[in-house]
């Protein structure tokens, strides 16, 4: 098997790109005639400690001048880090602080859903009845958030869904998406699958066999986003160690663990990957979001070569954005539209 050429659009510019893929023959071949020649092997390569050991490797030697030379040309900018001068290894550029608050500007506006990364989005639909729906090739429902989790896999049984696709060079902070109070969080286990859209495609439903955290947030309190339930899924990768909660109200200062109760501020750090790929997926509860409209029409361009549309045999394509931005906002309820049906209305 030979993965196509893989395009995205970057939202600012509107300009369609293709994406240089690190390690993509190796993944390729790891997919491949690994997974079906030498499937033992594979199990290995795609294993905690083999995951750890390729991590040391790529991550912890001293920059060269070729590694500065590749960090240029993926567009790292190290103008917008906190003292870029400490960046002396892979490790840490990879796990770099920004001036967020400087560079990733937020929407004011308290009913809008952010982008909790850096990263490449597809946006669909669980839902049968919506134009966005996509049959479960990225996870299976039940998998992703546990099958010992009724609760949840009832709350997002039609969900609207985001999956962002964190590649190597990006900033690996993640943020949150809403305001809101969490209502669970929790841990399961798995293997570290690559994110790379060959791969993707080619094992069906990875973000569900990954290991992953899973926090549960409901943004229908007071001060929070207004969009219902919110089920955000930070996934491991190959090379990806650890997921560390590290939730900052102001910068990044006093991290801490996140918990359950606490509220949440939107668009602050919560997490950090360590060193790899990694994905994040946002589930929605039906009918609570409305996407922003050029995220939803980016996926149906014609002539951008996806990987991912010819996994799901249509159009399908990522738009790369920023942390903080927009991808959505909130719809109103019914009560919320028609005040005067509300028994306590006046």
């Amino acid at each position: 098997m030979t993965f196509a050429v893989h395009q995205f659009v970057e939202r600012a510019s509107g300009k369609v790109y293709t994406e240089r893929l690190i390690g993509d023959r190796a993944i390729q071949l790891l997919y491949s005639v690994c997974r079906e020649k030498a499937p033992m092997l594979f199990n290995a390569l795609t294993s905690a400690r083999a995951s750890r050991l390729l991590a040391a490797a790529q991550y912890d030697a001293r920059i060269g001048r070729r590694y500065q030379t590749l960090l240029e040309e993926y567009g790292v900018d190290f103008s917008e880090c906190v003292a870029p001068e400490q960046l002396t290894t892979p490790r840490k550029i990879f796990e770099r602080q920004i001036r967020y608050w400087e560079c990733r500007p937020m929407p004011k506006q308290q009913g809008v859903v952010v982008s909790p990364a850096d990263s490449r989005v597809i946006v669909g639909s669980l839902s049968e009845t919506s134009s966005l729906f996509l049959k479960g090739k990225f996870f299976n429902l039940e998998e992703l958030l546990g099958r010992d989790k009724p609760k949840w896999i009832d709350a997002f049984r039609r969900a609207d869904f985001a999956v962002f696709r964190l590649t190597p060079e990006k900033y690996h902070y993640n943020h949150t998406p809403v305001a809101g109070k969490v209502v669970d969080l929790y841990e399961i286990s798995g293997g570290y699958h690559s994110c790379n859209p060959g791969a993707v495609v080619t094992l069906v439903t990875p973000f569900s066999k990954n290991r992953r955290v899973v926090t549960i947030v409901d943004s229908d309190v007071p001060g929070g986003t207004g969009v219902g339930l919110v089920a955000m899924i930070e996934i491991v990768a190959l090379m990806i160690g650890d997921v560390v909660q590290a939730y900052s109200e102001a910068r990044y200062d006093c991290p801490r663990p996140v918990t359950v109760g606490m509220f949440l501020n939107r668009g602050v750090p919560k997490s950090l990957y360590r060193p790899g790929s990694s994905t994040d997926v946002l589930l929605f509860q039906r009918g609570r979001i409305k996407f922003s409209d050029d995220l939803v029409r980016n996926l149906r361009l014609h002539g951008v070569q996806s990987r991912f549309s010819k996994g799901f045999g249509k159009p399908l394509v990522e738009t790369d954005l920023k942390v903080r931005s927009s991808i959505g906002t909130r719809i109103e309820t019914a009560a919320e539209k028609n005040p005067s049906n509300c028994p306590f209305g006046l």
